[in-house]
């Protein structure tokens, strides 16, 4: 990408921004509602992670079948349940100023639960030899690719440029707007909305969930209407999106060396379902 076109990219940016805000505020609840990033095109999706739990599966079965264990289940437990530890983590905080209304810095604990395997248990013969095959399957799928070098390159950056958005002056001036913004409510001065909702204070327990208390949900609360009141969201995600712009102009070969190698990726997974699915 040209500098020329970087700069045009960066104004479009900005200028949606603009546009959305001279007729108010757009409703944002999740980090989508904002749009794509220039980076979003280079990484592993949603959709790619349910696509590789699938043909694991399926490649692991084939092996157990092949190695002495037949009707190895899709979909395992493992011979005992173990203790599940979920990391939660959001791009901007939380924005969805219903849900923190109710829920706080968490989430409804109906829908909390992470999926349980819904197969049967493995054996302990089963489960000695299910690394292995794990491994193999994980060989198959990266055939063709320079795993150190190519493998998400856009992750691998992904540091750098979350430094840099950091050190943006834009984004220094529109937290302190919604820093000031929460303590004029009443609530905690934080330095950042990520500070907010990763405090202790919420007590969160082994699944990443808060305890939903009435100063949780009021600090919560404040937290999205300053957002909404400063843009705070809008400023960091077009900070974003210009720190990416820049970063995928200046490692342009490295980028489609990664974009390649995920799409090498996808052939061969698309491979396992065709024989295997």
């Amino acid at each position: 990408m040209t500098k020329r076109a970087w700069r045009l990219s960066a104004v479009a940016v900005l200028a949606a921004l603009c546009v959305s805000g001279a007729g108010g505020p757009a409703v944002i609840r999740t980090a989508s509602d904002l749009g794509p990033l220039p980076a979003d095109r280079y990484d592993y999706t949603a959709q790619d992670f349910q696509r590789e739990l699938q043909v694991r599966a399926l490649l692991v079965r084939q092996c157990m079948a092949e190695r002495g264990h037949p009707d190895f289940p899709l979909d395992p437990r493992d011979p005992t349940d173990p203790l599940q530890l979920v990391a939660v983590g959001t791009d901007y905080g939380v924005l969805d100023l219903r849900a923190v209304r109710r829920w706080g810095y968490g989430w409804d604990p109906a829908e909390s639960g992470t999926l349980e395997p819904k197969g049967r248990r493995m054996t302990d013969a089963e489960y000695a030899d299910h690394p292995a095959y794990s491994a193999e399957a994980e060989r198959r799928l990266m055939r063709g690719i320079d795993v150190k070098r190519d493998w998400l390159y856009a992750n691998t950056r992904a540091v750098e440029i979350d430094k840099a958005v950091k050190r943006d002056p834009r984004l220094r001036a529109a937290w302190e707007k919604w820093s000031g913004c929460v303590a004029e409510k009443g609530f905690k001065r934080y330095p950042d909305p990520v500070a907010a909702y990763t405090d202790s204070a919420w007590q969160r327990g082994d699944d990443g969930n808060t305890r939903h208390t009435p100063r949780e949900r009021a600090t919560a609360t404040a937290d999205v209407l300053c957002k909404l009141r400063h843009r705070t969201a809008e400023i960091w995600h077009a900070v974003r999106a210009q720190k990416q712009d820049a970063d995928i102009a200046q490692h342009r070969d490295r980028y489609a060396d990664g974009l390649e190698a995920l799409r090498t990726y996808r052939a061969a997974v698309a491979e396992v379902l065709d024989d295997l699915g």
